[in-house]
């Protein structure tokens, strides 16, 4: 039981630290609402579930000792986030309004927040190196193996809703359009600067 607590402690801190998956429920939760906010939310969890049960895989192991699959992951994450980032920063002014909350499906957040979660080769080593440290060789691996994954999925899910909320509550008492617009600027740049610092980073 200690070690399970020790798990979500760790599990908490990394989860809370900003990154692509948080810029990324900020943005939709001001830009998008609250609702389609959450479905990206969920794209992250399960694509972190994913990713923590493909750590303990060959694939995973794969990935952190070859140079070459890890490079070839991590340039394509790199490019998406990119991409995001000039999405965001071309957007139009009308299009972070209504018709942003509108023309945006929520199959969309969902499939966008899955990519951001799954396009960054770090997080499976992250799993890699962490996972091990908490699963009792006494027990059952598999079982504990998808508990702590699925532990890691709802932390995701609460603490992004915190962060949903406090974005949702800004918006509806400090910001105005202009300013809504302004952040969506300011969103791109960081998703710009996220993709670069990952294709620069080595493992």
């Amino acid at each position: 039981m200690d070690t399970y607590l020790l798990y979500i402690v760790v599990a908490i801190a990394t989860i809370s630290l900003p990154g692509p998956a948080v810029m990324l429920t900020i943005n939709n939760a001001i830009q998008r609402g609250f609702w389609k906010a959450i479905s990206g939310i969920f794209g992250v969890a399960i694509g972190i579930f994913c990713i923590a049960l493909l750590s303990a895989t060959g694939i995973g192991v794969i990935l952190e000792q070859s140079r070459v699959a890890f490079t070839l992951v991590k340039f394509i994450g790199a490019a998406y986030l990119i991409y995001l980032g000039i999405k965001m920063l071309r957007a139009k002014p009308s299009a972070n309004t209504l018709l942003n909350m509108r023309g945006t499906t929520y199959g969309k957040c969902f499939f966008e927040g899955f990519l951001v979660s799954t396009s960054n080769p770090k997080a499976i080593i992250f799993f890699v190196s962490i996972l091990p440290q908490f699963i009792a060789s006494n027990e059952s691996y598999i079982a504990q193996l998808i508990t702590l994954a699925l532990t890691f999925g709802v932390l995701v899910v609460l603490i992004h809703c915190v962060y949903t909320l406090l974005a949702v509550t800004a918006k509806s008492r400090f910001m105005s359009r202009g300013k809504s617009s302004w952040l969506n600027k300011v969103s791109g740049g960081v998703f710009v600067s996220f993709g670069i610092g990952l294709a620069a980073t080595s493992r």
